[in-house]
């Protein structure tokens, strides 16, 4: 439970507020890539961190990420026309390029110089896994890219996509590094008792700091056949590693996959959460079948959420179906990460967290918010916040096994929790 203080001071991002300025050090997602697939493209909105910006693609193929006003008369980019190495405000004609400089100002005589003193914020990209990466921090603290194992991966060996939730960061994350709310958010099959997640409905928690945030353990009886873990990875300030359920006797085999999402604060009160699985086995790449029915088991694709846009919100209930609730399903809502948005988005924009009473298995929300709270502090006192150093998270990764009873998981997984590619 945190103050209303605290919580304040965890949920707020914008320019200047200690977690905004925490966020700034990192490398943070800016759009799939795939959201400007060809040189002179439309331009896209971004808005990260409070920030509002346009995103556009070049004739030379190079991202540019700038504020997204004419400094002239304050028209939007986004109206941009998108030619000739750079972006055009429809509005006077004024030009700018990727680094935001004004390149051309036809409004102006041709004799003056004023466009040489013009320049629009901008901010330096990279583009890896899918993604089109941005730092918006002090340039002499920018850190390397992040290296995450399915960040080296063959391109077929990875899907990425993104989905926009109404609701802060911080109860985003919070519900992904959740674990006991599988054996009920997620419970798709009212009759199964067979699921290992199912087996035991209140797993006990272990919870270890690390140099790049923390990993934890749910730990279930799984009766006979022993004890039933599932371990996450936290990298600060938003990733997740999470695991595939581990399989029981009499499943067929299914490509191997470790899963992840990036939650990216859009502002105070929104949130776009990246999506992403990775074909661990590099001879079993991911099909547009297996893409299709992992987007359509997490409520997104072809006839869900498509090109960001949402199907199920608040103002239809997410839904919900009380017949599929009362029969089939515990909440009657379709789609894994759907059933996340909405009972995240059923908190309000910003949870009063003052006044929740937590369990025992909340130690990893617990555990997440006071390393924000820590890392947002000591940044403030010129304390470098974890999870900067890709060297401390690049050969980590999630794991799901049920191990013999008895034994540590610490023990048993540690050959499962480092990372291949």
């Amino acid at each position: 439970m945190l103050t209303q203080e605290e919580n304040q001071l965890v949920t707020q991002v914008g320019t200047g507020t200690p977690v905004g300025n925490l966020m700034r050090r990192y490398w943070l997602p800016a759009l799939l890539s795939n959201e400007l697939p060809t040189s002179d493209c439309p331009p896209v909105r971004v808005k990260i961190l409070g920030e509002d910006l346009v995103a556009f693609r070049d004739s030379n193929g190079n991202v540019g990420l700038l504020e997204e006003y004419c400094p002239h008369r304050l028209a939007s980019l986004f109206l941009g026309r998108n030619e000739e190495a750079g972006l055009r405000c429809v509005y006077h004609g004024w030009k700018f390029d990727v680094s935001g400089q004004c390149v051309d100002m036809p409004s102006e005589p041709a004799e003056s110089n004023f466009k040489s003193r013009i320049r629009l914020t901008s901010y330096p990209v990279i583009e890896a896994g899918g993604i089109v990466w941005t730092y918006m921090g002090p340039t002499e603290h920018k850190p390397p890219l992040p290296d995450f194992e399915w960040m080296r991966a063959a391109e077929s060996n990875v899907f990425v996509s993104r989905t926009l939730e109404y609701a802060n960061y911080l109860q985003t994350i919070e519900g992904g590094v959740d674990t006991a709310h599988i054996s009920f958010l997620h419970n798709n099959n009212l009759a199964d008792r067979r699921s290992l997640s199912r087996r035991d409905l209140a797993p006990r928690l272990e919870v270890e700091r690390t140099d790049y945030g923390f990993r934890y353990a749910g730990i279930r009886d799984a009766g006979e056949d022993g004890t039933y873990v599932r371990v996450y990875q936290f990298v600060m300030p938003f990733h997740q590693m999470r695991p595939a359920q581990a399989a029981v006797a009499g499943d067929t085999g299914t490509v191997p996959q470790v899963r992840g999402h990036m939650w990216v604060p859009i502002d105070d009160y929104s949130t776009w959460v990246y999506n992403w699985t990775y074909a661990a086995d590099p001879a079993r790449p991911l099909t547009p079948q297996i893409i299709a029915d992992y987007e359509a088991g997490a409520g997104r694709g072809a006839g869900h959420d498509v090109g960001n846009v949402r199907t199920a919100t608040r103002e239809n209930d997410w839904l919900i179906d009380r017949e599929v609730q009362r029969t089939k399903t515990f909440t009657g809502i379709p789609g894994l990460n759907t059933q996340d948005l909405a009972v995240q988005e059923s908190m309000g924009s910003i949870v009063p967290r003052w006044r929740e009473r937590l369990g025992s298995t909340d130690l990893a929300v617990i555990t997440l918010r006071q390393i924000f709270l820590d890392s947002a502090r000591n940044l403030e006192g010129g304390i470098e916040p974890p999870g900067l150093d890709p060297a401390t998270y690049r050969d980590v990764r999630s794991a799901d096994l049920v191990i013999p009873k008895g034994t540590r998981w610490q023990d048993e997984a540690a050959e499962a929790l480092i990372a291949r590619a």
